[in-house]
């Protein structure tokens, strides 16, 4: 499990879609003054560097984030996103430049979380850690824990203020990873029911995304919105072709901001082969 490295991956169109909605999540929490809890439970190493040999080698933010980047065009519903990425890179872009940085998802909180709010990361991947930690020396209300982020999580609610985010986003590199993400959101519904849950996940399988879907619904959850884009259609070969996540008590306005990020990223992002869905898997 602690061979994966996400940092092959920084930027690709996956992270597109899961960055984009957080985003949108947490610029939603900041609009009031009481603070929050960030909880995340997969955190990586904060920031990646795209000039080192892992995001050379695949080189996969090319047809993620630097399209979108470049083209300047993106609906409003994507622009806060897109432009946290450009003022980190606002140097390279001046130059007329690849990108040279990415935010992870501790990258994109801690460009939100304020005084009164707090970030809790968890990472168990020994190179990962380090780099984590050392992204948030200074990032004051940051706690950073070698440790399992399912029970991380858990641990952690409900929170003080009864304001929260939890992004649970792990490798999938062991197929009881599908499942155990939905029990631990269950459980830490049980605990916190007024949270804001997202949980991501990678199409390489359709069967065990229908479990996941199949163990929501087998739950007493209620309010949970299900959004998925896929670059090419299933297959039964190995790799991943799609991307989604479900999305525990969404802000009331983002379904309509999908609406408007959805088409554009089948667009900018695929072929004719793509396809994008979103779903009110559950009812409020």
């Amino acid at each position: 499990m602690l061979s994966y490295r996400h940092a092959f991956h920084a930027g690709n169109f996956a992270d597109v879609l899961k960055h984009s909605v957080l985003t949108l999540v947490l610029e939603y929490m900041t609009r009031k003054d009481k603070g929050f809890y960030y909880i995340d439970s997969h955190a990586g190493a904060g920031m990646y560097q795209l000039t080192d040999p892992y995001a050379q080698k695949t080189g996969e933010y090319k047809a993620g984030i630097a399209k979108l980047i470049a083209k300047q065009d993106a609906p409003a519903a994507l622009q806060t996103y897109i432009k946290l990425v450009a003022q980190l890179n606002q140097q390279a872009l001046a130059d007329k430049a690849d990108i040279t940085v990415y935010p992870g998802s501790p990258g994109i909180a801690r460009h939100f979380t304020r005084r009164q709010d707090s970030a809790h990361m968890f990472e168990l991947h020994p190179s990962d850690i380090g780099y984590l930690t050392e992204f948030c020396q200074r990032w004051n209300k940051a706690h950073v824990k070698q440790a399992d982020g399912y029970q991380g999580v858990l641990s952690l609610l409900p929170p003080p203020s009864r304001r929260g985010v939890v992004l649970i986003d792990p490798p999938y590199e062991l197929k009881e990873d599908y499942l155990k993400a939905v029990r631990t959101i269950v459980s830490g519904y049980k605990k916190f029911a007024t949270g804001t849950y997202i949980l991501w996940y990678p199409v390489v399988k359709r069967e065990l995304v229908e479990q996941m879907q199949a163990a929501f619904m087998a739950s007493e959850l209620r309010n949970v919105l299900q959004v998925e884009y896929c670059q090419q259609a299933d297959t039964l070969t190995y790799g991943m072709t799609g991307t989604g996540l479900f999305i525990v008590n969404p802000p009331w306005q983002l379904k309509a901001q999908l609406t408007e990020i959805l088409p554009y990223l089948t667009t900018t992002l695929g072929s004719t082969a793509s396809q994008h869905t979103l779903t009110q898997l559950i009812e409020e």
